[in-house]
Protein backbone atom coordinates (compact mmCIF):
# COMPACT_ATOMS: atom_id res chain seq x y z
CA UNK A 1 0.00 0.00 0.00
CA UNK A 2 1.29 3.62 -1.01
CA UNK A 3 1.21 6.34 2.04
CA UNK A 4 1.80 9.11 -0.63
CA UNK A 5 -1.77 10.02 -2.71
CA UNK A 6 -2.72 12.51 -4.96
CA UNK A 7 -5.51 14.33 -5.00
CA UNK A 8 -6.85 16.87 -7.05
CA UNK A 9 -9.32 20.09 -6.24
CA UNK A 10 -11.21 22.50 -8.21
CA UNK A 11 -8.59 21.98 -10.94
CA UNK A 12 -7.69 19.37 -13.47
CA UNK A 13 -3.87 18.28 -12.72
CA UNK A 14 -2.13 14.24 -13.30
CA UNK A 15 1.50 14.56 -12.11
CA UNK A 16 3.45 12.98 -14.79
CA UNK A 17 5.48 10.10 -13.55
CA UNK A 18 3.87 9.57 -9.57
CA UNK A 19 5.39 6.65 -8.87
CA UNK A 20 9.38 8.00 -8.88
CA UNK A 21 7.81 11.14 -6.74
CA UNK A 22 6.42 8.59 -4.34
CA UNK A 23 9.73 6.69 -3.79
CA UNK A 24 11.84 10.42 -3.94
CA UNK A 25 9.89 11.44 -1.28
CA UNK A 26 10.03 8.32 0.81
CA UNK A 27 13.88 8.20 0.18
CA UNK A 28 14.04 11.74 1.64
CA UNK A 29 11.76 10.41 4.66
CA UNK A 30 14.01 7.76 4.83
CA UNK A 31 17.28 9.77 5.16
CA UNK A 32 15.99 12.09 7.52
CA UNK A 33 15.37 8.37 9.93
CA UNK A 34 11.46 9.74 9.72
CA UNK A 35 9.00 7.36 9.31
CA UNK A 36 6.18 8.17 6.68
CA UNK A 37 2.69 7.47 7.82
CA UNK A 38 0.28 9.26 5.14
CA UNK A 39 0.83 12.51 3.23
CA UNK A 40 -1.82 13.87 0.78
CA UNK A 41 -0.83 15.68 -2.04
CA UNK A 42 -3.68 18.14 -2.95
CA UNK A 43 -3.38 20.13 -6.15
CA UNK A 44 -5.44 23.21 -6.69
CA UNK A 45 -6.21 26.84 -7.90
CA UNK A 46 -4.93 30.03 -5.78
CA UNK A 47 -8.63 30.36 -5.02
CA UNK A 48 -8.89 27.64 -3.33
CA UNK A 49 -5.36 27.52 -1.36
CA UNK A 50 -6.12 31.53 -0.92
CA UNK A 51 -9.37 29.91 1.20
CA UNK A 52 -7.25 27.56 2.96
CA UNK A 53 -4.70 29.99 3.70
CA UNK A 54 -7.80 32.51 5.21
CA UNK A 55 -9.69 29.92 7.12
CA UNK A 56 -7.03 27.49 8.63
CA UNK A 57 -3.96 30.19 8.85
CA UNK A 58 -5.83 33.43 9.09
CA UNK A 59 -3.22 34.41 6.50
CA UNK A 60 -4.93 36.78 3.45
CA UNK A 61 -2.26 36.61 1.39
CA UNK A 62 -2.22 33.93 -1.97
CA UNK A 63 0.76 31.14 -1.58
CA UNK A 64 1.90 27.81 -3.63
CA UNK A 65 1.68 25.56 -0.55
CA UNK A 66 0.05 25.03 2.90
CA UNK A 67 1.29 21.76 4.86
CA UNK A 68 -0.70 20.82 7.85
CA UNK A 69 1.12 18.22 9.83
CA UNK A 70 -1.43 15.80 11.25
CA UNK A 71 1.09 13.94 13.19
CA UNK A 72 0.64 13.18 16.39
CA UNK A 73 4.19 11.24 17.28
CA UNK A 74 7.16 12.70 16.45
CA UNK A 75 9.52 10.88 13.73
CA UNK A 76 6.28 10.03 12.28
CA UNK A 77 5.05 12.00 8.85
CA UNK A 78 1.47 12.43 8.54
CA UNK A 79 0.29 15.68 6.10
CA UNK A 80 -1.82 17.29 4.01
CA UNK A 81 -0.18 19.34 2.07
CA UNK A 82 -1.93 21.81 -0.55
CA UNK A 83 -0.66 23.05 -3.51
CA UNK A 84 -1.77 25.74 -5.73
CA UNK A 85 -0.87 24.90 -9.66
CA UNK A 86 -1.55 28.78 -11.15
CA UNK A 87 0.77 30.01 -8.20
CA UNK A 88 3.52 27.12 -9.20
CA UNK A 89 3.06 28.45 -13.28
CA UNK A 90 3.37 32.09 -12.12
CA UNK A 91 6.67 31.17 -9.92
CA UNK A 92 8.05 28.87 -12.38
CA UNK A 93 8.02 32.02 -14.91
CA UNK A 94 9.50 34.57 -12.52
CA UNK A 95 11.98 32.36 -11.51
CA UNK A 96 13.11 31.57 -14.99
CA UNK A 97 12.24 27.57 -13.67
CA UNK A 98 10.77 24.94 -15.52
CA UNK A 99 6.91 24.22 -14.24
CA UNK A 100 8.00 20.86 -13.71
CA UNK A 101 11.28 22.32 -11.57
CA UNK A 102 9.19 23.98 -9.35
CA UNK A 103 6.56 21.85 -8.67
CA UNK A 104 8.83 19.29 -7.53
CA UNK A 105 10.59 22.16 -5.45
CA UNK A 106 7.02 23.50 -3.82
CA UNK A 107 6.24 19.35 -3.08
CA UNK A 108 9.82 18.53 -1.58
CA UNK A 109 9.46 21.98 0.63
CA UNK A 110 6.49 21.07 2.33
CA UNK A 111 8.28 17.78 3.33
CA UNK A 112 11.29 19.62 4.30
CA UNK A 113 8.95 21.46 6.65
CA UNK A 114 7.52 17.86 8.32
CA UNK A 115 11.15 17.23 8.72
CA UNK A 116 11.67 20.29 11.25
CA UNK A 117 12.84 22.54 8.47
CA UNK A 118 11.88 26.45 8.71
CA UNK A 119 12.05 29.46 6.50
CA UNK A 120 11.04 32.06 8.65
CA UNK A 121 14.45 33.98 9.34
CA UNK A 122 17.11 34.51 6.27
CA UNK A 123 19.49 31.95 7.80
CA UNK A 124 16.44 29.22 7.68
CA UNK A 125 15.60 30.26 4.28
CA UNK A 126 19.37 30.22 3.46
CA UNK A 127 19.35 26.71 4.87
CA UNK A 128 15.87 25.34 3.17
CA UNK A 129 16.63 26.66 -0.30
CA UNK A 130 20.12 24.00 0.23
CA UNK A 131 18.02 21.51 1.68
CA UNK A 132 15.48 21.82 -1.32
CA UNK A 133 18.42 21.91 -4.07
CA UNK A 134 19.87 18.83 -2.47
CA UNK A 135 17.01 16.89 -2.76
CA UNK A 136 16.19 17.95 -6.30
CA UNK A 137 19.42 16.80 -7.14
CA UNK A 138 18.30 13.46 -6.06
CA UNK A 139 15.09 13.00 -8.59
CA UNK A 140 16.05 11.59 -11.94
CA UNK A 141 13.18 12.77 -13.82
CA UNK A 142 13.87 14.64 -17.42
Amino acid sequence: MENIHFFEEDISFQLEEPNIIINWVQQIINQHQQSLEEINYIFCSDSYLLNINQEYLNHDTFTDIVTFNNSEESNKIESDIFISIDRIKENANSYNKSFEHELYRVMIHGVLHLLGFDDKTEEEKSVMREKEEACLSLLNIK
